[in-house]
């Protein structure tokens, strides 16, 4: 069977959990959560019941932070 004119689409990037933040950021995982509560730190989004963060956002905020 043959699928010649099958377009496949680009891969998009990784969101990462909230321990790939923490890890990256070097802060615990619960400071991420008191950020979001505050509405503070980088933005996040509800994937099903799990925070994920698209690590462009994540470094955009650190930059803007600094």
């Amino acid at each position: 069977m043959r699928h010649g004119n099958v377009r496949q689409l680009p891969l998009a990037p990784r969101l990462w959990s909230v321990d790939d933040v923490s890890n990256f950021l070097g802060i615990p995982v619960g400071t991420l959560y008191q950020w979001r509560h505050r509405g503070q730190g980088p933005r996040a989004r509800k994937v099903g019941r799990h925070l994920r963060y698209d690590p462009v956002d994540v470094q955009s905020w650190l930059e803007e932070a600094a």
